[in-house]
This record gives C-alpha cells, structure tokens and sequence, in this order.
C-alpha cells in the first residue's frame, strides 16, 4: 500500500513539474529577456539552386574510394549496396560559377543536386537563373529584422538550479525503490525484453536531427551518452549545447538515459551524433536544406541509424506551402534524402506529425518518404492519441508506418529532471532505440529487412490503416522473423 501511494504521488508531481516546466524555463528565459538586447539582422535571402547535371565533377562511380569517406564505402559493401550518380559530389565549376555572382554558399546537397545560396541583393538571381547548368532557384528563407542575443556561457546552468517542486519530487524518489518510469514506453514495444538478453544497442550508431540539444553535456543523466560527435547546420559556430533549444534534449534522453535518474532510455549503449538543423526562431523551407545536409553528414559518418522528431507541413511565408498532393514522397527534398538514405543502408525513423487534431490532420515531410519508419503516436494504453497524423501518403502507401508511446512518455528535461511530454516526437525515439537492439541482435539483418520485420510484427499488420498504419511493433517478434 505504501508503496502504490508513493508510486501515485510521484506520478501526480511529475504531472505537476512537467505542466511548470516550460513556466520555468519561461521565467528564466523571461528575466533574461530583460536583460539581453535584440540584434540587428542585415535583410538577406537564401535561395535554394537546382543543379541540370553533375557533367565534369571529376570523379567516377568506378572509383568510389575517391569522393565517399570509409565508414559510408564500408556499409555499403556490408550490405552489397551499389554506389551511383546521387553519391558523386556536385560539379565545382558550376558552384564557383554562381558564387562568383556574389552570392555565398550556405550548405549543399549532393543527393539533390542542389545548393542552398545567400543573398542581400536578389536581383543577383536572375544572371544565376540564366546560368546554362541551372535548372531553377526558389526562395527558401528570408532572415528576421532582429533576433535575442543567444543565451550563451554559465546563464543556461541556471536551469539546473532545483526548484521547491524539484526538492520535492526529490524526497518522494528517495523514499521508494529504484524505478524506471520509462518501463511502459519500453515494454510496450518489448524492448525491455532485448535488454534482457543483453541487447542494448551497443556497437550502433545513431544521429539524432532536432533542434537543440540544450545542457546535454551537464545533465547527469545523459553523462554516460556515448557521444561521438555534434554539428549545428543552422548557426554552425554556436554548439548544439548552448541554444534555447531543449526538443533534442527531451528526444536524445528517451534513447540515452541511465537508470540513476529514473529513466533507461531504449537505447543506452548505443553511440551518438547529434545535428541541429531545426531553425527554433522561423520555420521556412530552408530547413529542409538543413536536414537533407545532416543526413548526408550521417552517412558520411557511417551511422547506422537516423531519428529525426522533425516535420514540416506549412512555412510562415505562404508561398512556401505545397498541397497535400505533395506528400508523394518525392517532391521535396527531405523526403527524397531520406529515401535515399535507406537506399544506402541506413534505417530511418522519423515522427509522423502532431496535426491529427488540426486542419491539416495528415503527415508531415520527410514522413511522407519511402522505406523508412514514420512513427505515430499512442498512449500508454495502445488507443491512438488525437494529435498523432493521419495518413496516407498522396500515392497511396501506408502512413503512418507504425506506431509507439508518445502521451505522458517520460523524458529528461534541459534542467535534467524527469517530465512527462506528448508528442509523436517521443514515440520516434522510442522505438528508434527498439530498433538499434534490434541491429545489434541481427547484425547481418539488411536495414531493408529491419525495416520490415518491425512493421509486420505490428499488431495491426493485417489490416493496415491511415491511422495506425501497422500498428504498434513487437520487437521480440521482429527479432524471430529475422532469425529464421
């Protein structure tokens, strides 16, 4: 009996910390507001160029040794996959041509053929447009008149002072025994049955695409993440630590965690990337750009596996938006990258979308992609949650691919305490560390296997449908099918 009392007023005032949570980290930021100034921006534009061809790049399929690094050939030939004209860099004379336009390069995409420019003077487009190797230029991002000086150096420590709720949490936690409020979000898809025979995820490498990955170096529930390395696609000279930016926090810790802050992630012993390329202050189509670069990154990189809690549906600027027929998989550029992601051997995982209870109710983009996992979202009960998207896709495939724990998951926040948080971007990462066990289970599984083993052990693989797709995976299920 006291035991279940203290479990219930743990429960209740995690709810009550979780729901004061983002008040808190508002009421930090918000005094800090008063004290920070705003920076003036220099009006400028980012132009997406759409290249015709890679004629004259200087290198050969023939000799992918030449232009693709070691880990990204080495998994390629673990899985016999055959390298092509996606792989090979961009042809350099037509990036110096257009940069000698006087515009400057922001990132690039070899996968698309593309490049993402910046400009103060637009009109420099229209000799770029004329360009004979230029197929089109879109706008993607206009900058902001000003932003808030980045909260930079000791002040984002102050999240991990304790608050009265905090303390006490603190003193309930003491008095019970060591327990894993995550057990649910993991036993649901039977992980906690791979880690039972000692699949942890070890020896796979997952990167992680968010928006900010706020005090993850200082939270001590996160110290033991194996964390190989970090890039920040967005403002590429500000650490994906020091942002204002916590979702990739919360994301990384349902993966990552450590049992001591009464939390094991799916995945603990798996081994890290983490990249920002969400923009936390627009959203504008460049992001796409952002994303499609850390996934080529990722395979550079030799990961073995990419989560992204990221999706796009509509920008702030309308004449970014495209139709619902533009979920197709192919018409935007993230959706085709990560499609050609799984193409060259990595297993994919990325949140379905949060709009089931908006106007727009279907995926989002790159969801829409083929051959990877968009993941919805259910409550600890298995019901589908209302906010969770729906599908199909425009063509037809099922959407989403399956589904995971995403209402009241438990999480670790950018003060490094232990919350409850909805969203389609917790069910993702949960099962993406289902699913890097699963790898290290059957490492000589093909991700294309992988892939489908998880969604035909769904408890929905019958019928599959637009809401719950096939349903919600049985790991341990999944682990029989490819080992027979």
């Amino acid at each position: 009996m006291t035991l279940r009392f203290y479990s219930f007023l743990a429960f209740l005032l995690l709810s009550i910390v979780s729901a004061s949570a983002a008040s808190a980290a508002s009421s930090v930021r918000g005094g800090e507001n008063e004290k920070r100034t705003y920076i003036k921006l220099p009006k400028t534009y980012r132009f997406r160029i759409s290249l015709t061809d890679k004629k004259n790049c200087g290198y050969s399929v023939k000799h992918p040794e030449k232009f693709l690094s070691p880990a990204s050939l080495a998994r390629r030939k673990r899985f016999g996959l055959k390298v092509d004209s996606h792989d090979l860099p961009l042809t350099q004379t037509y990036v110096s041509e257009i940069c000698r336009e006087g515009v400057r390069e922001v990132n690039r995409s070899k996968w698309n053929n593309s490049l993402v420019v910046e400009v103060s003077d637009t009109s420099l487009l229209s000799r770029i447009r004329n360009l004979p190797f230029v197929k089109d230029a879109n706008l993607v991002w206009i900058s902001p008149d000003s932003i808030l000086a980045p909260v930079v150096g000791p002040s984002r420590l102050d999240l991990l002072k304790p608050t009265a709720e905090d303390t006490l949490l603190d003193s309930v936690l003491a008095t019970m025994p060591t327990r894993d409020f995550g057990a649910r979000q993991s036993s649901m898809i039977g992980a906690d049955t791979l880690h039972a025979r000692g699949f942890t995820g070890k020896g796979v490498t997952i990167a992680v695409i968010d928006g900010g990955f706020l005090n993850v170096d200082v939270i001590p529930g996160l110290q033991r993440a194996k964390i190989l390395g970090t890039r920040n696609f967005v403002h590429p000279d500000l650490s994906v630590y020091a942002t204002e930016e916590s979702h990739g926090t919360n994301v990384l810790s349902c993966i990552a965690a450590r049992e001591s802050s009464h939390l094991t992630g799916t995945a603990p012993d798996a081994s890290f990337y983490l990249f920002v390329s969400e923009d936390g202050l627009s959203e504008q189509a460049v992001e796409e750009d952002n994303w499609c670069a850390a996934v080529e990154y990722a395979d550079s990189l030799g990961c073995d596996i990419v989560t992204s809690s990221l999706g796009y549906t509509q920008f702030q600027h309308d004449f970014m938006n495209t139709p619902y027929a533009s979920l197709d998989g192919k018409s935007h550029p993230n959706s085709r990258s990560a499609s050609l992601a799984a193409s060259r051997g990595i297993v994919l995982l990325n949140s379905a979308g949060n709009s089931g209870d908006e106007p727009w109710k279907k995926i989002g983009f790159p969801a829409d992609a083929d051959h990877i996992l968009a993941v919805g979202a259910v409550d600890s009960l298995g019901v589908n949650t209302n906010f969770s998207s729906v599908g199909h896709a425009a063509d037809g495939r099922v959407k989403p691919d399956v589904m995971a724990m995403g209402q009241k998951s438990f999480v670790l926040s950018a003060r490094g305490r232990l919350r409850t948080a909805n969203g389609t971007s917790f069910s993702c990462p949960i099962l993406c560390g289902g699913v890097a066990c699963l790898m290290q289970a059957c490492p000589k599984a093909t991700p294309e296997q992988i892939v489908n083993a998880v969604k035909m052990s769904g408890n929905n693989a019958a019928h599959p449908d637009n809401i719950f797709g096939y349903g919600i995976p049985s790991l341990p299920r999944a682990l029989e099918m490819l080992q027979k």
